[in-house]
């Protein structure tokens, strides 16, 4: 963690996660490709934690509001690190990672159409899924979706008890038969 700059890291299920400051995004993840040999760009993307939601039930507690950026690397051995950068809601902007890592560029592109999220360093802006004109970013929580204002989310899901196979429980064979 203190290679790449880190303020604080977790681990979980086998997997770091370190966070760091928005300003040292570019830096820590080059350290980490460089220096600790992670070389394998598995994704890039956005969480929009949000308090107030377009269409449906706000969540349970509130949460601080923010997007939260993650880049998960990794080596041939299994090893995988995920950084996780906070950004402000209101104008957000992070490094690009283009230089580091070319493949980059999608999931840049891909955030930055969904979240609205810029890129500083991001040469090609071009949508990759919206139509030209769309209006909108829909991944960001106070984006409206047709289909949740027709149908509602259903929020909480209830789920039942797995079926038990044949000869685990009570025979559900008729015993009149």
């Amino acid at each position: 963690m203190e290679a790449v700059g880190g303020l604080s890291a977790t681990t979980d299920h086998d997997t770091v996660k370190v966070s760091i400051e928005a300003d040292s995004w570019v830096d820590a993840i080059r350290t980490a490709r460089d220096e600790l040999g992670l070389g394998y760009l598995s994704f890039i993307s956005a969480i929009d934690w949000s308090n107030e939601v377009a269409i449906g039930d706000p969540p349970s507690e509130e949460v601080e509001e923010r997007y939260e950026m993650l880049c998960a690397i990794g080596d041939v051995d299994g090893r995988l690190v995920i950084f996780s950068a906070d950004l402000p809601k209101d104008g957000p902007s992070i490094g690009s990672l283009t230089d580091v890592f070319p493949g980059a560029e999608w999931h840049e592109r891909e955030a930055h159409e969904m979240f609205d999220i810029a890129f500083t360093g991001l040469r090609n802006t071009e949508h990759i899924y919206l139509p030209d004109g769309f209006v909108g970013h829909p991944l960001q929580k106070s984006y409206a979706l047709l289909a949740r204002e027709v149908k509602p989310w259903p929020g909480d899901v209830d789920v039942e008890d797995i079926p038990q196979a044949a000869g685990d429980g009570p025979s559900t064979e008729n015993p009149e038969a």
